[in-house]
């Protein structure tokens, strides 16, 4: 049998007690990341504004992966204009 690390085992247990009724997939939440990102970076509350979209980048670690990397590339092409 194979044995389930108590890390993997505590990050499973998480998700399934944070789970809500209203939760979206990874697709739609990719699908909605650049405006997520342009919210933040506008001073706005991106959470408040699209709550589902936080919770999933909280939740997923692939999504969050990806959301730090486009809001660091973002964020390196707007130093990048401003520097111009």
């Amino acid at each position: 049998m194979a044995r389930v690390h108590t890390s993997t085992l505590k990050e499973l247990l998480q998700r399934i007690l944070t789970t809500h009724k209203e939760e979206i997939g990874c697709e739609s939440c990719y699908e909605s990341l650049d405006r997520f990102v342009e919210l933040e970076l506008d001073g706005k509350n991106a959470e408040q504004a699209l709550p589902l979209i936080k919770r999933h980048l909280e939740l997923c670690s692939g999504c969050g992966e990806e959301y730090q990397a486009l809001l660091a590339a973002v964020e390196s092409l707007q130093a990048d204009q401003t520097a111009d």
